[in-house]
């Protein structure tokens, strides 16, 4: 015996967002743009000051666009029926608070930013590990020999 439910194929998750590009990107970019607009900053956010901070262009902050997303996936997780009548909670409990404290907080992505007022950040500087490792292949110059010429 076979029921309707067994027959389906399971659903696969959707691509986390830093692996789209192009049309998929501005896609999935425009529908969290309109959960973080419609649902998470009216019932969630809180006001904005120089200790909970808040960039009012959050979607140039990659770190805000990658933890918003996966904040936004697994809402649509836990709030879907067949999460059960616990899922919200869950959601509540193990995603939306550090989500919140990680990007709300004073030295977290939108430090600098201010109401009405976007300070793009500087990524730290990266070596390339490329280099690093054909530098580290070279041998080392031998100290006591010395050319004039």
């Amino acid at each position: 015996m076979t029921t309707a439910a067994a027959e389906q194929e399971p659903i696969a998750a959707p691509p986390f967002i830093l692996y789209l590009e192009g049309p998929e990107y501005a896609e999935e970019m425009a529908q969290l743009a309109v959960w973080v607009t419609d649902l998470l900053l009216p019932v969630y956010g809180r006001e904005v000051t120089s200790q909970q901070p808040w960039c009012p262009r959050w979607w140039e902050h990659p770190e805000a666009v990658a933890r918003l997303h996966g904040l936004w996936l697994a809402w649509q997780e836990h709030t879907d029926p067949a999460a059960g009548a616990s899922g919200p909670a869950v959601w509540h409990r193990d995603h939306l608070g550090a989500v919140l404290s990680e990007l709300r907080f004073p030295s977290g992505p939108f430090a600098g930013c201010k109401q009405g007022s976007h300070r793009p950040k500087t990524p730290p500087a990266v070596e390339s590990y490329e280099d690093a490792v054909a530098a580290s292949r070279r041998p080392d110059p031998d100290p006591y020999e010395t050319s004039l010429w």
